[in-house]
């Protein structure tokens, strides 16, 4: 797949089947509209194209807000890949380009820059200032520029019954298992070990701390998860507690700590993917650090229960 950070750096090499979306979160739903391009661009001989935003919309005329996404952006790019786009331009979203006209925007960047052909979008899709026009104008502007609009209706968006406001909203609940399900994969999060304060290791449960770097990405609510890593090429399941570890530490700051299940490698400093598969419980302060261990205990029994019954 070829990735454009600017509308200006695509070069058309022949006319494109184009989709237009923030898509965050490559949901189920954004998965379907995928395809139909990718496979209308092989019917007609054209190449694929999604037009897309960074930063989000929202983030550049609401801040106050504080958005957070569920995909950073390079997870974003991987993502569309794998679904077989050939192109992402990746706009740089600012006040000034909210300002583009209806018209402008059709003609400089869906016709002279994208050489579209076919743009399949939603039936609820607005551009142009204030988000002005709607899918009627667009189809208004296929006529005079001489492309066609593919219309993903109503019914078609809530047969999969899924967005990305809502999928935010179960990963801000803790429900990972509905999340993935939504996802049609495991929600995972990137980022490097660091060092944390090792105090997993004098209750018999060495932690790797993991650090994202993206302050915008979507954290699952405080709790204890099975996860997993591949590491060395493989899946390495553990159990991952997102908080601010109360019984031990009066640090009011977020970390998230895994203890992968035999394994002993020294993992400062690397980059790590981590998959999230079923919450275990909420995060809670213990009276007594027995208490904390023992609830780790049954933590680690029932994410080696979780490991077999995976097979």
């Amino acid at each position: 797949m070829n990735t454009y950070t600017n509308i200006d750096q695509y070069k058309a090499s022949k006319g494109a089947v184009v989709t237009i979306g923030t898509f965050d979160g490559v949901h189920q739903g954004h998965q379907k509209i995928l395809e139909r391009v990718v496979k209308r661009a092989h019917k007609d001989s054209l190449t694929s194209a999604l037009l897309t935003f960074f930063p989000h919309p929202r983030m550049v005329l609401q801040p106050d807000q504080d958005l957070k996404l569920i995909n950073s952006i390079d997870e974003r790019v991987a993502l569309v890949a794998s679904q077989g786009i050939e192109n992402i331009v990746i706009h740089p979203f600012s006040k000034e380009f909210s300002r583009t006209t209806a018209i402008d925007y059709v003609k400089e960047i869906l016709v002279d820059r994208l050489q579209a052909k076919v743009v399949v979008i939603g039936y609820d899709h607005r551009f142009g200032i204030n988000r002005s026009a709607s899918i009627k104008e667009l189809k208004e502007y296929a006529v005079e520029f001489d492309f066609e609009v593919i219309e993903i209706s109503k019914k078609e968006v809530e047969e999969v019954a899924v967005s990305s406001t809502k999928i935010r909203n179960t990963l801000e609940n803790g429900s990972i298992e509905i999340t993935n399900k939504y996802l049609n994969r495991d929600f995972s999060i990137h980022g490097v070990i660091i060092s944390g304060k090792k105090i997993g290791r004098t209750i018999g449960y060495p932690t790797a701390n993991l650090s994202v770097k993206e302050s915008y990405k979507i954290i699952p609510a405080p709790g204890v998860y099975i996860t997993s890593s591949i590491i060395n090429g493989q899946p390495v399941y553990g159990m991952t507690n997102i908080g601010i570890n109360p019984t031990v530490s009066s640090d009011a700051a977020q970390t998230i700590e895994t203890y992968y299940l035999d394994f002993k490698e020294d993992l400062y400093g690397k980059e790590m993917e981590l998959f999230f598969h079923k919450r275990l419980r909420s995060e809670e302060k213990f009276h007594h650090l027995s208490d904390l261990v023992a609830a780790m205990q049954l933590d680690e029994k029932n994410t080696r229960l979780y490991v077999q019954q995976m097979g």
